[in-house]
């Protein structure tokens, strides 16, 4: 008799780990679209980029140009001391006053397009329209439009840039206050505040920091973008520099473009010590000003940081009172400008080609947005490094984010449009020097965007990845760049966006793409082809905008 085999159960089914036990994340068939629309965008970047054809060694070949250039230029000259004084309070005046004006006009409509205080959403979508039309529109173009209303002077500039800012500070003044604390705001209207109270007790201190910030950052921008509307005739420093070139006067040309270059670095280094002066050396912010009932705001004490931002804010209206005296307006041109408006809108309707064809001006919108997109490249490469040195969670150490920063600051300050000049004496016009220009300024702007969203990401990754013994670089990768990612891709866009209408301006210097047809057609007096290419600007910048409205909205 045989024996029986000892019964063996079958084993338990191995526990899934708690990897596998955890909910799987399911990604959104639009984020997939939305990645591969940016892979796309990349991979036309580096195209445009190798179209463009931009080689270091040809371009340390023509360093021979340059020398032969200046050699004929010889000694540089500058205006005369007391000429050089009234052009550069002039320019400054022009870019302040046009800064502020675009900064009054930018409080309503930023209140109006800001989903958590505008009446309705027609509202907000006029006013979030007025902010793109505003943007697309070059402020060279507004100027030409102005030149021809009150003649040349400093009022077309001041206008010109005025609304043409109001695209770049209504959008941002509008961000900020749809990120406001509710709280105060609600507390006032429960008290029977109107909302006129609403906005001055409960809204406006806590946007005011980072409005001055806008307002100090566009006032830099305005101002090296002076330079090229003297193109046009607008008066100051771009004016006589233009002059110069066009008589051949190089001498004279290089020195203006070597004071203006000195002028931009100097009001790049001064707003951002007001910006720290101001937003951080005190709470000027929002802390001490917020009130929550309109009787509160009355009875606020006269702490040391309100002294100090009373004593800020007395200072800029005085300079801008002063900005405004240089300028002399002739303030009677707006009485009589009324009736010049209907015979210069007729010139600039309707839109046409004029002696171009489609293929050439769709040819040369093709090239504008080639050079934006390689010049994107570029800056974006050379942003993320510098501007993740430049944070301070990043940084190795406080030195080289301060060197970083400084580094950020300079090349803020260095005009695109004289850099292109620069570059246009080496290597010969097209879009070679323009996308090297453009590139270079975009490092500035970038970079302290990168630098400020990667310090203000949630130290809580970071901490941890650090406990379990990490390198520097390795909680960089696993936690601060992820978490920056989303405001990254933000950041790329809107600088997309500048440099398309930048591109347009370089053009006009000979930095190739449509700026170049934009100044003949200026010059001709041919409106219609001027307003033929504004309109190609603003469906490229509305297509950007969309994209970019996607893109936040997906990857958020």
């Amino acid at each position: 008799m045989t024996a029986l085999a000892p019964h063996v159960s079958p084993a338990p089914p191995a526990r899934p780990s708690l990897a596998d036990r955890a909910p799987k994340r399911r990604i959104s068939p639009e984020r997939i679209a939305a990645g591969l629309t940016l892979v796309a965008l990349l991979a036309a970047s580096v195209f445009a980029l190798n179209s463009i054809g931009i080689s270091l060694p040809s371009m340390i070949e023509s360093w021979g140009n340059a020398e032969r250039f200046f050699a004929r230029v010889g000694t540089i000259e500058f205006p005369e001391p007391l000429e050089l004084v009234q052009l550069t309070a002039l320019t400054l005046g022009i870019v302040i006053s046009g800064t502020v004006l675009a900064a009054l006009i930018s409080v309503p409509i930023a209140y109006l397009a800001a989903g958590n205080t505008t009446p309705g959403p027609a509202w907000r979508a006029a006013a979030r329209f007025v902010t793109v039309l505003t943007r697309a529109i070059p402020d060279v173009v507004l100027a030409m439009v102005f030149v021809l209303m009150f003649s040349l002077g400093a009022l077309p500039g001041i206008l010109a840039i005025g609304i043409h800012s109001i695209g770049m500070i209504s959008k941002l003044f509008a961000d900020a206050i749809e990120q406001i604390d509710e709280g105060p705001r609600r507390a006032i209207r429960a008290a029977g505040g109107s909302r006129l109270q609403e906005f001055a007790s409960g809204i406006l201190p806590q946007v005011l920091p980072s409005w001055v910030a806008t307002v100090l950052h566009r006032n830099d921008i305005n101002l090296r973008g002076s330079v090229v509307l003297g193109y046009v005739g607008v008066a100051g420093l771009g004016l006589e520099m233009s002059f110069a070139f066009k008589s051949l006067d190089y001498s004279l040309g290089i020195g203006i473009a070597i004071v203006m270059l000195l002028l931009c670095v100097v009001m790049e280094v001064v707003s951002s010590a007001v910006r720290r002066a101001m937003l951080h050396g005190g709470g000027a912010s929002g802390g001490p000003l917020t009130a929550t009932t309109p009787e509160a705001a009355l009875r606020r004490p006269w702490t040391g940081s309100r002294v100090r931002s009373t004593l800020w804010g007395w200072l800029a209206v005085a300079v801008v009172i002063g900005a405004v005296a240089v300028c002399n307006i002739q303030w009677g041109d707006f009485v009589t400008v009324w009736a010049k408006i209907p015979p210069v809108a007729v010139q600039f309707w309707p839109p046409t080609f004029g002696s171009y064809d489609w293929e050439t001006m769709s040819g040369a919108m093709l090239e504008t947005v080639a050079i934006a997109l390689a010049a994107a490249l570029l800056t974006l490469v050379a942003s993320i490094v510098i501007g993740s040195l430049a944070a301070r969670n990043v940084a190795p150490n406080p030195a080289t984010r301060t060197g970083a920063r400084f580094l950020l600051v300079g090349i803020r300050g260095v005009p695109e449009v004289i850099l292109a000049i620069v570059l246009i004496v080496i290597t010969g016009l097209g879009a070679q020097a323009g996308t090297i220009a453009l590139a270079f300024g975009g490092i500035g702007l970038l970079g302290k965007l990168i630098a400020d969203s990667f310090e203000e990401v949630k130290s809580g990754p970071e901490r941890a990845i650090t406990a379990v013994g990490a390198t520097r670089l390795q909680r960089y990768a696993s936690a601060t760049l992820p978490q920056g990612t989303p405001a990254l891709i933000g950041h790329s866009f809107y600088l997309l966006d500048t440099n398309i209408r930048a591109a347009t301006i370089l053009g006009i210097v000979g930095g190739g793409g449509i700026g170049y047809y934009l100044l003949n057609a200026g010059q001709g007096s041919n409106y219609g082809v001027v307003t033929a290419i504004v309109l190609m600007i603003l469906v490229t910048v509305l297509a950007v905008e969309g994209l970019a409205v996607w893109m936040r909205r997906v990857f958020r």
